[in-house]
């Protein structure tokens, strides 16, 4: 018996965990023949990505070799995204995201969302496209789901396009706590993301 717990303490030891602060434009793998990848960050390359974040959008991208706990992070925490949307949106259009919405790939869950002053981040390159005409809004958006491009469908559907996505918060992880840099990385342990 003691023999199987030390490989188990050893295997639990291997076990990585880093937070991404990934650029606009960069894919969330490893390989492309023409886009920039994870490779060219000098990330530690047993790791993979716990979901992902699209190549428009922005911030915390959490890797790991920990199979079982990706599973289980990606089905049951948050992740909290500031999102800009083009126009002001009224409590009656975030209500509609608040209750769920159906989007092209199904019903979404609730989800916690909120109008937040513009976050002080870095600049975008290249920057987004801006109609002096419209107004744009910040929101900060919660969901425990991942569908693929879910918060810019969400948006989409109530009449708000988003103009830039960035994911600041994953599990107990944040942007505003962290202050990690753009296309930098961090290694911390499991416990400091749930």
């Amino acid at each position: 018996m003691r023999y199987s717990k030390d490989i188990k303490t050893m295997k639990e030891k291997n076990h990585r965990y880093i937070i991404f602060n990934k650029p606009f434009g960069v894919l969330s793998q490893f390989t492309s023949d023409i886009h920039r990848t994870l490779s060219n960050f000098n990330l530690p390359k047993e790791v993979y990505a716990a979901g992902r974040l699209d190549k428009d959008s922005e911030g915390l991208l959490l890797l790991s070799n920990d199979g079982p706990f990706i599973k289980n992070f990606l089905d049951s925490h948050q992740r909290t995204y500031w999102v800009q949307v083009e126009k002001i949106p009224s409590e009656t259009a975030l209500d509609q995201l608040r209750s769920g919405i159906k989007i092209k790939t199904g019903k979404t869950l609730p989800c916690k969302v909120r109008m937040i002053t513009p976050p002080e981040i870095w600049e975008r390159n290249p920057p987004i496209r801006e109609r002096k005409n419209i107004p744009t809004a910040w929101l900060e958006m919660i969901l425990t789901e991942g569908k693929n491009r879910q918060v810019r469908r969400m948006t989409a559907a109530i009449g708000f396009p988003t103009l830039r996505l960035i994911r600041s918060g994953v599990g107990k992880i944040s942007l505003d706590k962290i202050k990690l840099q753009l296309g930098k990385y961090l290694e911390v342990s499991r416990e400091d993301i749930i």
